[in-house]
């Protein structure tokens, strides 16, 4: 399911509303991200008021130096220093404000609440109907962090983003929000042993090479096996050593190395057989796997 774009509002004393004060430096709307919407704001001092009534809404200071904001999520406020690494939670349908005193740059995460609720109930057999996210203010977390780092990675970049590794990204940020930002973080993650049968593990391979060229998504390959994503990622890996989308990008690499050996074809028509958005996008992936560009490969074999 894809959030639907919604602007938050900037809120003045008076009851005057106006659109938000300043468009996003960036934003995954465009990148076609399922359940997640990722956006890069830089501010001058202001105040405003954020409510999303399907999405919960993480936000990662990226400042310079702290910044001091006044925040309230619902009837819960604080005051004081964020600095670059700080995060704020505010559940779904929860009125956000914040007031600051000077130029002020984060990443805004809104996830979908129907989406959390599924992975709780699919991954940790969570009752989804009582799960509550608590608001929090001026905390850190290592793991989240490093996670929404990756995303906002993946919107600077100027490629299509993979899809399995957005989905992949998404599912694990959801398990640690649900895990460490609810009422039921005493819940633990299963224990995976075995990875998948053969049988069903090479139903999965034979899926990847046929559709290699296509957008694979998690869900499609989990949906093979009638498993959740997060269980299925965790049993492919434990079988053959790799995440999913580790192991489409080096599928499509080879059969890149493959076309380039074995035909004329351009290295742009190359690219989008196996699965790459442009000649450029194929060349940073290749370089960055085999260490040459795609033109050295073919004219070194």
């Amino acid at each position: 399911m894809r959030l639907k774009y919604l602007w938050g509002e900037i809120m003045k004393p008076t009851n005057q509303i106006t659109t938000c004060g300043s468009q996003p430096l960036l934003s995954s709307q465009t990148r076609s991200w399922e359940n997640i919407l990722v956006e890069e704001f830089h501010h001058p001092p202001g105040e405003g008021t954020l409510f999303y009534p399907t999405d919960h809404l993480l936000c990662l200071s990226l400042a310079s130096r702290p910044v001091r904001l006044l925040h309230t999520h619902g009837n819960k406020s604080y005051e004081g220093l964020y600095g670059k690494g700080d995060f704020s939670i505010a559940p779904a349908a929860t009125r956000s404000f914040a007031r600051w005193d000077q130029d002020d740059r984060f990443l805004q995460v809104r996830l979908d609440a129907q989406f959390i609720g599924q992975v709780a109930t699919d991954v940790l057999a969570l009752n989804s109907d009582r799960l509550e996210v608590i608001p929090t203010f001026h905390t850190q977390n290592r793991h989240l962090e490093s996670i929404v780092l990756m995303l906002h990675a993946e919107l600077k970049s100027n490629h299509s983003s993979n899809q399995l590794y957005i989905e992949s990204l998404t599912h694990v940020l959801a398990v640690q929000l649900i895990q460490q930002f609810t009422h039921t973080s005493s819940s633990h993650l299963p224990v995976y042993r075995g990875g998948l049968p053969q049988r069903q593990l090479s139903m999965v391979l034979d899926y990847i090479n046929e559709h290699l060229g296509e957008d694979i998504k998690l869900a499609d390959l989990a949906g093979l096996l009638s498993m959740s994503p997060f269980h299925f990622s965790h049993l492919f890996k434990q079988s053959i050593g790799m995440a999913p989308y580790q192991y489409l990008l080096q599928q499509r690499i080879e059969r890149a190395k493959r076309l380039l050996k074995q035909t004329n074809d351009s290295i742009m028509d190359i690219a989008f057989a196996c699965g790459f958005s442009s000649h450029s996008h194929l060349s940073k992936q290749f370089r960055q796997t085999t260490g040459i560009t795609p033109k050295r490969y073919r004219t070194h074999i």
